[in-house]
């Protein structure tokens, strides 16, 4: 990736993935990549709509030549939410 990764708006990066092969499906593409941390990936895109041949090769073409980073808003712990929750339930002294 050209620009290093950001955190943003809670977000955290993931991994970040050259895609080396894409092989288009019925329903959508599966693209096999290697991610900066030398692991492989493989991530599978869905399409909620029929396109035609050529369009899929298209769509297929841009993607091999694509750079995919994967970000995510992490989880807070139970403990954590259990904290914060009873910090605001708690009543001010009568």
């Amino acid at each position: 990736m050209t620009t290093p990764p950001k955190q943003a708006d809670g977000y955290v990066p993931v991994a970040d993935l050259e895609i080396d092969a894409v092989t288009p499906g019925h329903e959508g593409f599966r693209m096999k990549a290697n991610g900066a941390d030398g692991a492989e990936y493989l991530v599978e895109m869905h399409l909620d709509m029929p396109i035609d041949g050529r369009t899929r090769a298209v769509l297929g073409e841009i993607l091999s030549q694509s750079e995919i980073r994967v970000w995510r808003r992490p989880v807070e712990s139970l403990r954590a939410r259990w904290k914060r929750s009873s910090a605001s339930t708690i009543a001010p002294p009568s």
